[in-house]
Order: C-alpha cells, then structure tokens, then sequence
C-alpha cells in the first residue's frame, strides 16, 4: 500500500502523470472516499494525462458523470470510461451501463467502486482519497490481483 499527501492540485496532477503512461485497456482503477473528496478532479487530470501520453490532443470538458453515470473518451491511446456510480441502486444495473466491455477494452476509473459489490474485477487498483479535518487530502492507493500490484509497483517506482 502506498500513502501519499496531495496538499494542492498541482500534486493531484502530479499523481496522474505519474500513473498515466503505465495504464493500457483492461486497467481498473476504484477512485473512492467520500462526497467533496477530490475523485472526478483527479479522474480529470488522469484522462488529461492518458492523453498527453497517447499523443492525443486535449479532450474537452470532463463533466462529472454523476447524471449521466458513465462518459467515454478517446485519449489517442486506450479509451477511458469514467463512471460515477453514486446514484447505482443495485450493483446489477452497472451491466446496463456496457461496464463489463469497458473492463476489457478500455481503462475503467470508476467513482464510488463500492457500489459494484460483486461485479467489481479481482483485478483493480484502489485510490482512496481522504480529507483529514484541516481539509487536506491524502490519497491511500493498493493494488488487488496481479495487475493491480503491478501498477501500485509502477507508482512506488515512478515516486522514487
């Protein structure tokens, strides 16, 4: 497990760039904590940085998807779905939002991984991002399965 202080947006970017070239289809990354804790910024600059290191040009606005739950963008690399999943009734209905093709052929940051329950990959890595009671963030990042401990490998090397 990786711990790490995010004390302003330009470390929150710096996050991203750093995880950003390792990414490739099929990656899952869970961006959790809890409302107001920073998880559609850093999905933003992680879109951002997946497409300056797929030679892509900038994407546009990345809106929260919290309404429309799911947003696809081509990076010039691998396709990101960001998906916030905090108004998910029932992990099942994550099935209607085409989640299972994301997981195979794009890089999935999904907010709020939680709600997934079962449907939610062996293989992802987790961000947890916590705000401790000055109003500072910290990000808590852990890799599950192989790939997932590869990538939190990736991200302990890249800090070094």
């Amino acid at each position: 497990m990786i711990e790490h202080s995010l004390p302003d947006l330009e470390a929150t970017r710096a996050l991203a760039r750093r995880l950003a070239p390792h990414l490739r289809p099929g990656d899952v990354l869970g961006l959790a904590g809890p409302l107001g804790a920073g998880k559609t910024t850093l999905a933003r600059d992680l879109i951002e940085a997946l497409a300056e290191a797929g030679g892509g040009g900038p994407v546009g606005e990345v809106p929260s998807p919290t309404f429309t739950l799911v947003q696809v963008y081509e990076t010039g690399g691998a396709a990101v779905w960001h998906f916030d999943l905090y108004r998910l009734e029932r992990p099942e209905d994550a099935l209607e939002l085409a989640i299972e093709e994301a997981f195979t052929e794009a890089v999935s940051l999904i907010e709020w991984p939680d709600r997934l329950g079962g449907l939610l990959p062996a293989d992802w890595l987790e961000i947890m991002i916590i705000r401790d009671g000055d109003g500072a963030r910290h990000v808590r990042i852990q890799g599950f399965g192989p790939r997932g401990r590869a990538l939190e490998d990736a991200l302990t090397r890249a800090a070094a």
